[in-house]
């Protein structure tokens, strides 16, 4: 606690250090179309004023000072401002763009109010001002990243797993299978603002076969408020799937690709819109058909036997993957306040992946024996979503605060995860003469993810300066897992009956209770935000073996509490303070305490008796001009959940399994900056430099393992003219260290190259993903009797031809962007 008083002071010192009372004003206004009826989503842009009149036919060399976006009663409102003379342009797409007449800033306590504007449906191409909206692929703001993902070169006919490797302080790890943000691990990545509830593991192979084409945005937020579920102790990664931009009657786009690395891959999108009336109806298809190999190694050294052993081991697997993805929504507007929404979402994914795995055993540095096994892995993933939205606004605009606001949301999802693995192995000699019988075993698992939701928010502002929001939530998770092991030994060619294996059979359910409540204050003052929140959340969860007859039961309430504060100093500095209590609760796999074997030498299994993990999360934030940015993070951590290795030392076998280590520390730095090198070279930079520590007792041994290391991202965009432009993506992550294992460095440099054909109404891109290939994973654990080295790398370097076209009368008026419950939420996101 005298640390974090010592913070907020130091943090107050330097905001009146840098002005005294410094003196600014505000602005606001509301945007109409002809008939007066307001309008949304329109792009303010809000200029100092060069001079009082725009040059026709050429740009104006205003100064951008802020943008924004009206809400749905067409107002909008800029904040902070330095006396002098501005003005505002509105543009929606299907309308004329408009600019109001200069006005001169003074400051006060009220917002200054200007005429409405007032704009009209394209009737011809204005002339007269030109603007340039679009978003850079990585947008940095001083609570969260935002990757603009529509708007990338580079990530074009690629995989949202793919997007998400370029984000600045991601590492996506596919040896151990984690996300960390910042150098930290337990990452909670969700869908439209939703969990996933799925491992990790399972993220990762639903984020493999999304199609990038499909994602809007993805927000990478460290610190989220008290209104959000506490789980992720390293914070949120938000996917924002493509939600409609419909006109009336009709519109769409139809997006096809195709690309090559070893093998060819193949893609197709094709979107529809349509706002009938009061309705508002969107609709998306996508398919992707995607080959890639793998690779992975490890060569394992057993010293602590009679002679000292290697064991090789080399595994290839070509891999084929046909994913379908499709949404469906529904909005319907009761009146300007009331608005009711459904969508349903579905996923399926066939995949097969064949290859072997080679075992080369050396006793005193002399081959002795080999293993070979060829593997048929079949895998089938469903997922089906839907969900009810409503909102009502009370009242309308109150003083000019926002009014009243219920916001519920009902959840409904099912997943189904079905793989059916065959393996044979085969005993050779080092002349490659086989001995003894083959031996042959078969899985067939079964899993089943049920998730039911409902939660409610409502936002009740007491004054202008003061908002109280409040809410709960309840879900309610059954997961199960049923698998079936058979296992036979036969001589080539002899026909032998399957036998069950019932030492490694199990099913397995695991059920979550979770209900939570909030509340949440925020109070603006000239130059000051204080918010503050507390979230109460009560668990209970019951983990049962129907194999062995046995359960676990936990029952636990926690409170988590968190603080925001911001000290503004004119319009180009902005401070602030946060701090927030997370949960990460063991995923259920980590609880099944049954064997998933990976190859002859390595399986996993859970631990039953693992306990939820929490964070308490520290950061201080500076923004200059909302532009760039530093931060300063101080992350602990106890009864950190990881996976640890155990090796037999006479079979030589290596037992995954998870435990709680007593605690962790993450530091961390980080800076995003842009630069703009020549008008059509510009790019943001980003470095995260941060120092993970694990310290605990594992089987008696002190695990003590600390390393300081660093992720950098840099993004280049450079617009030649005439419709031409490329894009840069480069990545950079130092060696870093995981529970017991020590990685090295690794990155990526990713290039892209767009041009736009029939004045836009279509685009050519050509991306070429991990252009040097060396995005790969080389690590090593050397703990205990423990000693092995290992690597994993798959098809990463990947060119792709990208085509998209956009039909229907694109200009008229979209509806696409109709806030939904979760599109607040997201909006609200601290």
């Amino acid at each position: 606690m005298k640390y974090r008083l010592v913070t907020i002071a130091l943090l107050f010192f330097a905001g009146r250090l840098l002005a005294q009372q410094s003196p600014s004003g505000a602005v606001t206004g509301t945007v109409q179309d002809s008939t007066g009826k307001p309008l949304e989503f329109v792009t303010l842009v809000l200029v100092q004023a060069a001079d009082s009149t725009p040059t026709p036919n050429k740009e104006t060399t205003d100064r951008f000072v802020k943008g924004a976006i009206s809400d749905n009663r067409g107002t909008y409102v800029f904040e902070r401002l330095q006396p002098g003379t501005y003005r505002v342009s509105a543009s929606l797409m299907g309308y004329q763009t408009v600019s109001s007449p200069p006005f001169t800033i003074e400051t006060g306590p009220q917002p200054q109010l200007l005429a409405p504007l007032v704009i009209r449906e394209q009737a011809r191409q204005l002339t007269n001002v030109t603007v340039r909206a679009q978003k850079p692929f990585i947008e940095q703001r001083i609570d969260k990243t935002i990757l603009n993902v529509e708007n990338s070169l580079v990530a074009s006919g690629g995989t949202a797993l793919e997007v998400l490797e370029k984000a600045p302080g991601i590492v996506v790890d596919l040896q151990s299978e984690r996300i960390s943000m910042k150098g930290r691990e337990n990452v909670l990545v969700m869908l439209d603002g939703k969990p996933t509830y799925l491992s990790t593991a399972d993220v990762l192979e639903l984020l493999r076969n999304t199609p990038s084409n499909t994602v809007e945005t993805i927000e990478l937020i460290t610190n989220p408020s008290a209104r959000y579920d506490a789980a992720g102790t390293a914070g949120i990664i938000n996917i924002r799937l493509k939600r409609n931009k419909s006109a009336q009657p009709l519109n769409g786009n139809l997006n096809v690709g195709a690309g090559y690395g070893r093998f060819a891959k193949y893609n197709a999108a094709l979107t529809l819109n349509a706002r009938p009336g009061k309705w508002s109806l969107f609709s998306n298809y996508a398919f992707d058909q995607r080959n890639y190999w793998s690779v992975a190694t490890i060569d394992r050294r057993l010293t602590t036997t009679e002679q000292p052993t290697l064991i090789q081991q080399d595994n290839y697997r070509p891999i084929q993957n046909s994913n379908h993805t499709y949404r469906l929504g529904a909005d319907y507007a009761f009146s300007k306040r009331t608005t009711l929404g459904v969508l349903l979402t579905g996923l399926r994914t066939d995949g097969r992946a064949q290859g072997g795995t080679t075992s080369a055993i050396y006793q005193a540095n002399v081959l002795t024996s080999i293993q070979r096994t060829e593997n048929d892995n079949k895998r089938f993933i469903g997922r089906l979503a839907g969900n009810v939205n409503f909102r009502h606004q009370f009242d309308s605009t109150r003083r000019g605060g926002q009014g009243r606001e219920l916001l519920v949301d009902v959840d409904y999802s099912n997943a189904t995860f079905r793989p059916a693995e065959q393996f044979e192995t085969r005993y050779l000699t080092p002349q490659q003469i086989e001995t003894g019988p083959r031996s042959l075993q078969r899985l067939n698992t079964s899993s089943t993810a049920l998730i039911r939701a409902a939660k409610a928010d409502y936002t009740h502002p007491l004054d202008k300066r003061t908002t109280l929001e409040t809410g709960w939530k309840s879900s309610y998770v059954t997961l199960s897992n049923d698998l079936l092991v058979e296992t036979k030994l036969a001589e080539r060619g002899q026909t032998v009956p399957w036998q069950v294996d019932s030492s490694r059979t199990n099913q397995f359910e695991y059920r979550e209770w979770i209900h939570a409540g909030y509340v949440t204050g925020r109070r603006t003052w000239p130059g000051w935000t204080l918010q503050v929140g507390l979230r109460a959340e009560q668990t209970r969860t019951e983990a049962r073996s129907l194999t062995t007859n046995s359960t676990v039961e936990r029952t636990y309430l926690n409170l988590f509490p968190s603080v925001f504060l911001t000290r503004t100093v004119g319009d180009q500095h902005e401070f602030q303070y946060a701090f927030s209590r997370r949960i990460d609760r063991p995923n259920y796999q980590y609880l099944n305490p049954f064997i998933r074997v990976f190859d002859p030498y390595a399986y996993q299994q859970g631990n039953p008796y693992l306990k939820p993990q929490y964070t308490d999360a520290f950061q201080l934030a500076y923004s200059y001009k909302q532009e760039t940015t530093v931060s300063f993070g101080y992350n602990r951590t106890h009864d950190v959940i990881v996976d640890i290795n155990e090796q037999n030392d006479q079979t030589g076998v290596t037992r995954i399994t998870f435990i709680n280590l007593s605690k962790q520390t993450n530091i961390s730095i980080n800076l995003s900056a842009p630069l703009r090198f020549t008008r059509w070279w510009s790019s943001r930079s980003s470095a995260s430099v941060f120092h993970n520590a694990y310290r605990a007792q594992v089987a008696g041994t002190p695990l003590n393992y600390s390393r300081l290391s660093a992720n950098l991202t840099s993004n280049h965009t450079f617009v030649f003219g005439s419709g031409l432009s490329a894009e840069l993506n480069a990545t950079y992550n130092s060696p870093y260290v995981y529970s017991q294992n020590q990685m090295r460095a690794f990155g990526q440099l990713s290039v892209g190259l767009q041009k736009n054909l029939w004045q836009k109404r279509a685009t050519l891109r050509f991306n070429w993903n991990d252009l040097l290939q060396t995005q790969r994973f080389y690590g090593k654990v050397q703990f205990q009797n423990m000693d092995f080295r290992f690597a994993t790398y798959s098809e990463t370097r990947v060119a792709r031809l990208t085509f998209i076209y956009n039909f229907g009368n694109r200009d008229l008026k979209g509806a696409g962007n109709r806030r939904t419950v979760s599109d607040d939420e997201q909006r609200r996101m601290n």
